[in-house]
């Protein structure tokens, strides 16, 4: 049985550590080790990849140099701008959201010039009038476990100065 398995091993071709060149994966990689260059290295890419084929514009002379031969105008290809075809789509949807009562958000009007009685909130003053000697009890706070431990270190028996 021992002598079958290493037959049966020596007979598996290996795949090669190294990679055939039709393997390779790195053909995209480029060397960025280049010392200077900055905006004038433009050998690392292809600088039409970047340009915007979308946007035809007018042929445009240059100021700094005159032409040796006037050349004959080429025909410019101008279409209808996107943002007409947006702006009225946003337009029309405008108006039908300002129509639709069930669109949101629901609007309601909000009273705040009254509190007490007769008030959803009733009377806030109730809030500053508990006092520091209160009958409260905060002792449960420390049956919560160490991460309440300040909590209950604060509202819980013990000195009354903190600080």
């Amino acid at each position: 049985v021992l002598v079958l398995l290493i037959v049966t091993m020596r007979r598996r071709k290996k795949e090669p550590l190294i990679f055939d060149e039709e393997r390779d994966i790195r053909e995209n990689i480029v060397r960025y080790d280049d010392e200077g260059g900055g905006e004038e290295d433009t050998e690392a890419f292809d600088m039409a990849a970047l340009r915007n084929l979308n946007i035809m514009r007018d042929t445009k002379t240059r100021r700094d140099v005159t032409p040796e031969i006037q050349f004959l105008s080429r025909p410019t290809f101008k279409s209808i701008p996107d943002n007409v075809i947006f702006r009225e789509f946003i337009w029309e949807r405008l108006k039908e959201a300002d129509v639709d009562p069930c669109a949101p958000p629901y609007d309601s009007l909000q009273t705040y010039a009254f509190e007490g009685n007769g008030s959803v909130a009733e009377s806030l003053s109730s809030l500053d009038s508990i006092s520091s000697n209160s009958d409260q009890n905060y002792d449960y706070l420390s049956d919560w476990g160490p991460r309440f431990k300040r909590l209950a270190d604060m509202y819980g028996t013990g000195p009354e100065c903190l600080y």
